[in-house]
């Protein structure tokens, strides 16, 4: 299910390039697929920092 929603968030970075510079920059090295389950492997690694420390989500502040 990780890798299904990161195809969703990567065809939607294809065409809004400015609100997701990371995954912008990760397609211009990376195949599509390979894109995908790294972006899975984030949000997995995010959603565990999230369960083990009771945290709600804050979205990450452009620069």
């Amino acid at each position: 299910m990780l890798i299904v929603g990161a195809m969703a968030v990567i065809r939607c970075a294809e065409r809004h390039k400015s609100k997701r510079p990371w995954i912008a920059q990760l397609l211009a090295r990376k195949k599509v697929k390979v894109a995908a389950v790294a972006l899975a492997n984030k949000n997995a690694r995010m959603i565990w920092a999230m369960m083990t420390s009771g945290e709600r989500y804050r979205e990450p502040q452009i620069a």
